[in-house]
């Protein structure tokens, strides 16, 4: 009789340990679906206007700025120099389908970007952009790069109709304004930023990004009818849910989509500190103007 009472109360405490599991990650009346499976549903704090508060210094842990696609270690540009210094580690693609959809010629021309990534020709206007990976001449990465560089980025939201955002590379900023149907006066390597709330998910239109910029160090690149549709949405108080869908009908034969978590740095007192890295290309491009001494 014992055993059968103790077989019933260890049954009726396991059920009730799944009802309480249950109802744990069943949303209460206003919380938001789970963005992705490991993330519980999860309610945002809010600003005055009722809008979740992205308001911090987020940053991206993935290895996309060197290779949006699945990747192996790669030495730096002078491993019998500097050795382990400026190797590049083993990535997983953040593209969703793992690679990215590219046209015959697009595929050959990224592979090309490549192969002279490190090169630099400034002879001329015309030549200026023709070689060599926009971030290693100091420009500004444009979007969705400048998310995933490996170095964070602060959001500031307040009660005004902007948004604004500001990378710690370059000292890089964009403005989203909301709900503006404006567009762009002309392409900047920023683009141009139109956003909108879906729920609790922040949409960022963004158009206007001048060509030239690269989307990674492995080459991978747009024309001028590059189109970004960002999401950002809160899945935890850490935690930043962030993804990308791209497309440029004369690069790419589909729409493609990236996506990664963004982490908030808590360390105290952080703060969104200056790489100014002009000074550090300046020999790079202008190095073979300075005058020769005399002979």
């Amino acid at each position: 009789m014992r055993n059968g009472f103790s077989g019933v109360m260890i049954a009726a405490g396991a059920a009730a340990v799944t009802v309480f599991l249950w109802l744990a990650v069943i949303p209460t009346a206003g919380q938001q679906a789970p963005a992705v499976g490991q993330f519980p549903a999860y309610r945002p704090p809010r600003m005055a206007d009722g809008h979740p508060d992205l308001n911090g210094i987020w940053q991206a842990f993935v290895t996309a700025n060197l290779d949006l696609q699945d990747h192996e270690a790669q030495p730096g540009p002078h491993p019998e120099l500097t050795g382990a210094y400026g190797a590049g580690p083993a990535g997983q693609s953040v593209v969703e389908g793992g690679e990215i959809p590219y046209q015959a010629w697009a595929l050959a021309k990224k592979k090309e970007n490549y192969e002279k990534r490190l090169m630099v020709d400034v002879t001329s206007d015309k030549k200026w952009h023709d070689l060599g990976d926009p971030e290693l001449k100091c420009y500004m990465p444009g979007v969705p790069r400048a998310n995933y560089m490996g170095l964070p980025f602060q959001i500031v939201q307040g009660s005004s109709p902007y948004i604004l955002v500001s990378y710690e590379f370059t000292s890089a900023t964009r403005i989203i304004r909301m709900n503006w149907k404006q567009e762009a006066p002309t392409d900047s390597w920023m683009g141009w930023s139109r956003g909108h709330w879906e729920g609790d998910t922040l949409v960022v239109d963004v158009t206007s990004q001048r060509p030239e910029s690269w989307l990674d160090r492995a080459g991978d690149f747009h024309s001028d009818a590059f189109h970004v549709v960002e999401r950002y949405t809160l899945v935890s108080p850490y935690h930043l849910m962030y993804e990308a869908t791209i497309e440029d009908p004369k690069v790419y034969t589909r729409p493609w989509k990236i996506s990664f978590p963004l982490y908030r740095r808590m360390e105290k007192n952080v703060q969104l500190l200056e790489f100014k890295c002009v000074p550090f290309t300046e020999e790079l491009l202008y190095g073979s103007f300075r005058k020769q001494p005399a002979k």
